[in-house]
């Protein structure tokens, strides 16, 4: 998620099921409203340290993340304390009442995590975690990368991927090479929303002249 040190002005961002581990490119994206990190390699709940200067963040989705651990009511209560402007918190609206509490059940982040040897993308063989222990079917995989790129596309004034396209994006692939296939569609949706006019001409005749050499390679394979 480096790439994301360059979008200053970005609001919305979707990267569940990457394999992400380091949430320190984020602490930049000062107009950051919406983050979704479902089922991830977030291991530490101090990576919320890169949040908490993010003035206008509200909807934060960080379950199914070792991070989470086996203690619901702490995890949320932590969570609660450190970005008390949080308005919803995995799928669930926040309340006056969890706020007042997360100053008494939550713990104070006042540092970010010891540095690990872990890159952000898809994790090493050797590596695991709960996000990893819970097996999904490929269906539920692109149903639920489906559902956040379409609602990218829908920030964007564009119309929603249908899911024989989507489902197109990885066939028979391994998990990795997916969602690196899918992160690189979610960057590309989010960068757009950066462009002008002109910028987004120049793209769309990329993209015109790209799709006419796959498809005279697609027929010629026929």
């Amino acid at each position: 998620i480096s790439i994301c040190r360059d979008l200053p002005n970005i609001e919305v961002i979707t990267f569940s099921m990457n394999g992400i581990s380091d949430l320190e490119p984020l602490n930049q994206c000062q107009n950051l409203s919406e983050l979704y990190l479902r089922k991830n390699n977030i291991a530490s709940l101090n990576e919320l340290f890169y949040l908490k200067n993010l003035p206008r963040l509200r909807v934060l989705w960080l379950s199914e993340n070792p991070c989470c651990g086996s203690d619901p009511h702490r995890y949320r209560m932590t969570v609660l304390r450190n970005l008390p402007s949080l308005q919803k918190l995995d799928n669930q609206a926040v309340t006056e009442e969890e706020l007042s509490q997360a100053l008494v059940d939550g713990e104070e982040i006042t540092a970010p995590p010891a540095r690990r040897n872990v890159e952000n993308g898809c994790p090493e063989s050797t590596q695991s975690s709960a996000a990893e222990s819970t097996t999904e079917t490929e269906s539920e995989l692109l149903n639920f990368s489906l559902e956040e790129t379409n609602k990218i596309r829908e920030e964007l004034g564009m119309k929603p991927v249908p899911r024989d396209k989507f489902s197109s994006f990885s066939p028979r692939e391994t998990d990795c090479n997916r969602k690196k296939r899918n992160n690189v569609l979610n960057a590309i949706l989010l960068l757009m929303k950066e462009l002008d006019t002109e910028g987004l001409e120049i793209v769309q005749q990329t993209v015109g002249r790209r799709l006419q050499v796959l498809r005279k390679k697609e027929l010629q394979e026929e």
